[in-house]
């Protein structure tokens, strides 16, 4: 008889992998799981600090919930949402609208984080389209940004490694050289920095704000790109540009949205409001795929037209406002509010970046530890005073990754930068055990 992970492998071809790895890593079958900790069909364990790829947002089978999600099933697991609504739906929209920033109106329902992002390029697009802007067709960008999978969304990404293969299908777009506050050319500290950087942004609004519809940016952190962090400050600049350019700024508040970066959206510590801004992950506490395109009035308001003029936006998803995701999503705003979850998970990140710098500060292989709210990243380096990386063909992110799930933890590194994002109320017992299992994975792997 075939094991489980023989008939896994049979037909299973999984995401994001070469899958020839899986000929000495074999998938890790989970039978269930509770809080930040996944079981195995074999009885082993693992404790998920990375939240299933950032979306599990208040621990894995959570009862409440559960709940709103087993009363929602009796009642109604799906419906066209094209002229039909449900009380889920509505409610959500109504919660969202008092919580987001000001001036965001109307919420456009999508099923993946991808799609949010397609939506929103396409409505920008639109709506310049509609707005005596026709000029307007194309889309700024950060480098080392990630939005997504799809064509317009790799299009508006600089991620080489999930996009390298497909620029021939992609969007010719303008690429602007990110932030990096790690290895800043200015010789400038994330904390107390003017921007200098701002630069580069200048160059390209002043080269192509004529011909750019939308800037896409993920606010305050680039998770994909190695979690870089990089200031508040550059992100009210950034406004400031778009409105003086005419440009519309999209925020792709898909991993930083719903409490990551220690609000509930990353533009509120800047005190920013973008025109367009993306939702998923968290919205539902990962438990259903499900975003939202939450747009301004403005934006809304060029498509509202008769028919025969041709300005709606047909752009639809089969699962869009699924009534199951729309009540996973308002038990996870119950829990926000009524268990000050923000408020514990800020008290915890203080915590926790005291305890990181204890346990990873000294080590001879760690560049940087940096962090925004719960979410803390430390960059494994060959040279700590040159900041010089390891050679990416030693894969020694995966290495420790490799280790790690032998030591019982999942930790799914970003090349070689090892983080932590894990529930908002993981528990510091638990931290402490991913603190001294991360720890023996890198000693077993680089030494002590």
């Amino acid at each position: 008889m075939p094991t489980i992970e023989e008939r896994d492998l049979r037909h299973i071809w999984h995401p994001c992998a070469q899958m020839k790895d899986y000929e000495d890593l074999p998938p890790m079958v989970i039978d269930h799981a509770k809080g930040a900790w996944l079981y195995d069909v074999h009885g082993n364990s693992y404790l998920d600090i990375v939240s299933s790829w950032w979306a599990n947002l208040l621990g894995h089978a959570n009862e409440k919930i559960n709940a709103r999600i087993t009363a929602q099933l009796d009642r109604l697991e799906h419906v066209i949402f094209a002229n039909f609504s449900h009380r889920p739906a509505i409610e959500l929209a109504e919660r969202l609208a008092q919580r987001v920033p000001a001036g965001l109106t109307k919420f456009h329902f999508n099923d993946n984080g991808s799609s949010a992002v397609e939506a929103a390029l396409k409505m920008a697009f639109q709506y310049c389209h509609q707005t005596g802007r026709s000029e307007k067709t194309r889309f700024m960008c950060l480098s080392e940004g990630y939005h997504g999978e799809t064509i317009g969304a790799l299009s508006v990404g600089s991620m080489d490694l999930f996009a390298k293969m497909y620029q021939p299908m992609m969007m010719d777009n303008i690429h602007i050289e990110a932030p990096d506050c790690y290895r800043c050319p200015y010789g400038k500290q994330r904390e107390s920095c003017a921007c200098e950087c701002f630069v580069h942004a200048e160059r390209a609004f002043a080269e192509h704000g004529h011909e750019t519809a939308a800037m896409i940016v993920e606010p305050l952190l680039q998770g994909s790109a190695g979690m870089r962090i990089y200031p508040e400050a550059y992100l009210r600049k950034l406004r400031a540009l778009c409105d003086a350019y005419d440009v519309l700024l999209i925020a792709d508040e898909i991993a930083t949205g719903f409490g990551r970066t220690g609000r509930l959206f990353a533009c509120e510590r800047a005190g920013i409001t973008p025109d367009l801004m993306c939702l998923s992950k968290g919205l539902t506490g990962g438990y259903l795929p499900m975003s939202i395109t939450v747009v301004k009035e403005k934006i809304y308001e060029a498509f509202y037209a008769d028919w025969n003029e041709g300005k709606a936006f047909m752009h639809s998803h089969t699962y869009a406002g699924n009534p199951l995701g729309c009540a996973a999503a308002l038990a996870v705003l119950d829990i926000l509010d009524e268990e000050n979850v923000l408020e514990q998970a800020e008290n915890t990140a203080a915590w926790l970046t005291e305890r990181m710098t204890d346990a990873f500060g000294a080590h001879q292989s760690v560049g940087e530890i940096r962090h925004i709210g719960l979410i803390h990243a430390v960059e494994l380096v060959e040279d700590r005073v040159e900041k010089r990386p390891f050679d990416g063909k030693k894969r020694l992110g995966y290495a420790i990754y490799r280790r790690a799930l032998k030591n019982g933890l999942l930790l799914r590194p970003l090349g070689d930068v090892l983080y932590f994002n894990p529930p908002l109320n993981i528990s510091r017992d638990d931290l402490e055990i991913a603190i001294e299992r991360m720890k023996l994975s890198m000693d077993e792997v680089l030494g002590a």
